[in-house]
C-alpha cells in the first residue's frame, strides 16, 4: 500500500510520459485500464487475501482515434488490485475500487478516489475509503454524481459513498449486507456437460448501478441468484428495499453484470454460471422487473463449461453483447421491436478469459479485457450488422480488469 509521498511521486511520474497534445483534436484520447495487481500480504487466519496480480497498477493508454491502437503512456502504481473504475460526467475524478487491501486491520477493501488534470490526464490520489465489505469489484455513480455504489463480492453486500465537493469520499452513508439463501452449486440452466461454478458458496454482490432516474438502484447478488432493487434516498445516501425487493433467477445462474436499453424500458440481465441473458421489461415508476425472455449467451450447439463476465448495449440500441470465459467470445445479439434478442454472431477474443470489454467513446471500437491473456484486444464495431472485427492490435498488460475513457478534446 503506497504512502502519500509515494502516491505524489507516481502522480508526478505519468506527467512526461503523455507528450505533446495534437492541434488537431486539442487534446488526446485516453484510456485507463484497471489491474489485479496486488502483492502478497500477511493477512491474518480467514481474512481475504487474493493471490499476487500482474498487474501493475491503474495503466494509462493514448488511444488512436483511426486505427483503435493503445499506446502506453504511464502508470500509476498500486498494488491494492484496481479492478473496477469509473470516471464521473465532468470527467475529472476517477474512482477504484481496491479489491485486496486491508483497511483497519479488517478484510474490508477500499475505494480510491483520483483527481484527473484536464490537461495531460495525470491521476492525482485524493483520498482513500472503507468499502464497506471484503473484496470490492465494482463501482458506479449516482446520476446526481453526489454519491458512488459499490458491490463487495466476497464481503457479499453494497454500500453507498458519498462525494464530497472536491471529489473526495466520504465514509459510507450506508451498507447494505446481502442475506438469504444460497444457490445450487449446479444452474439450472447450465450449458450441457457444464461444472462452471465460481460463486455458490456464500453471498457475493457483483454489480450495482442506479435507473437513469436515479429513484431505484439495482444490484446483481450472484450468490443468492437475484437483482435486488432498492428505493434510494438522496437526503441520506440510504438504500431502502423495494416492493417486491428481488427477482429471483432460476438456482446456480448467478446473475454478475446486467444493462439498460438506451429507452430505459427494456432491462438485460448475464448469467455467470447459467451463461443466459434474461430480458426484462423495467418499469421505472415503480423500479420493478418483468421477464420475458431467457436465452442462452454462447453460439447455438455449445457443449462444456463457461462463465460469461460482461454486458453492454450499444448506444443506437439495435445490439447486445456478452462475454463467455473459457469460450473466450464475444456474442452479439439483435435487438428486436420489443426488445427481445436474437443471436447473430460470436468472435474470438484473442486472449484467454475476457474478464469485461468497453467500447471507446464513439463506439468505433471495442476494446477486450483478457484477464488470463494479459492483453487489451481491439475490435472494429460494423454499427449495421453489430459485427466484430479484430483489428490485429494488441495491448499488454497483467490481468487486466477494467478499461474507461477520458476525451481530453472535449
Amino acid at each position: 500500500m503506497l504512502g502519500a509521498a509515494a502516491l505524489a511521486v507516481a502522480s508526478a511520474a505519468l506527467t512526461p510520459l503523455f507528450g505533446a497534445q495534437s492541434d488537431a483534436t486539442k487534446g488526446p484520447l485516453l484510456a485507463y485500464v484497471g489491474t489485479f495487481s496486488s502483492a502478497p500480504t500477511d493477512a491474518p487466519p480467514g481474512k481475504v487475501d487474493l493471490p499476487p496480480g500482474n498487474g501493475k497498477g491503474i495503466h494509462v493508454f493514448r488511444v488512436d482515434r483511426t486505427t483503435g491502437a493503445l499506446t502506453p503512456a504511464g502508470i500509476f502504481p498500486l498494488t491494492t488490485s484496481p479492478t473496477g473504475l469509473t470516471i464521473n460526467a465532468a470527467g475529472d475524478r476517477l474512482y477504484s475500487t481496491n479489491a485486496t487491501d486491508l483497511v483497519d486491520g479488517t478484510d474490508a477493501g477500499s475505494v480510491s478516489a483520483f483527481a484527473i488534470n484536464r490537461t495531460d490526464g495525470q491521476l492525482t490520489h485524493l483520498n482513500k475509503v472503507n468499502a464497506g465489505g471484503a473484496g470490492p469489484t465494482h463501482v458506479s455513480i449516482h446520476p446526481s454524481g453526489k454519491f458512488a455504489f459499490v458491490a463487495n463480492y466476497p464481503g457479499g453486500s453494497v454500500a453507498v459513498l458519498p462525494i464530497l465537493a472536491d471529489g473526495r469520499l466520504g465514509a459510507a452513508s450506508d451498507i447494505k449486507k446481502h442475506v438469504g439463501t444460497v444457490g445450487p452449486k449446479r444452474a439450472v440452466n447450465a450449458p450441457p456437460g457444464s461444472y462452471a461454478f465460481s460463486g455458490h458458496d456464500m453471498a457475493h454482490a457483483h454489480m450495482i448501478e442506479a435507473d437513469r432516474s436515479g429513484r431505484f438502484v439495482l444490484s446483481a447478488e450472484l450468490g443468492l441468484d437475484q437483482i435486488r432493487i432498492w428505493k434510494f434516498d438522496e437526503r441520506g445516501g440510504v438504500l431502502t428495499p423495494n416492493d417486491p425487493p428481488a427477482f429471483q433467477f432460476p438456482g446456480g445462474d448467478g446473475p454478475r453484470h446486467f444493462a439498460f436499453h438506451p429507452n430505459a424500458k427494456w432491462f438485460y440481465s448475464l448469467q455467470e454460471e447459467g451463461s443466459t441473458i434474461v430480458v426484462f421489461d423495467y418499469d421505472a415508476t415503480k423500479g420493478r422487473l418483468t421477464a420475458r425472455q431467457t436465452l442462452s449467451s454462447l453460439p447455438p450447439g455449445f457443449a462444456g463449461s463457461n462463465f460469461t463476465s460482461e454486458i453492454m448495449v450499444s448506444s443506437d440500441g439495435r445490439f447486445v453483447y456478452a462475454a463467455n470465459r473459457l469460450h473466450d467470445s464475444i456474442a452479439w445479439f439483435a435487438v428486436g421491436e420489443t426488445g427481445t434478442l436474437t443471436f447473430v454472431g460470436e468472435e474470438w477474443t484473442r486472449g484467454d478469459y475476457p474478464r469485461s470489454f468497453n467500447f471507446d467513446p464513439t463506439e468505433t471500437f471495442l476494446y477486450c479485457l483478457n484477464q488470463r491473456g494479459d492483453a487489451v484486444t481491439v475490435f472494429r464495431v460494423d454499427h449495421a450488422s453489430g459485427q466484430l472485427n479484430f483489428t490485429g492490435h494488441y495491448a499488454p498488460v497483467g490481468n487486466p480488469s477494467s478499461i474507461v475513457f477520458l476525451d481530453l478534446a472535449k
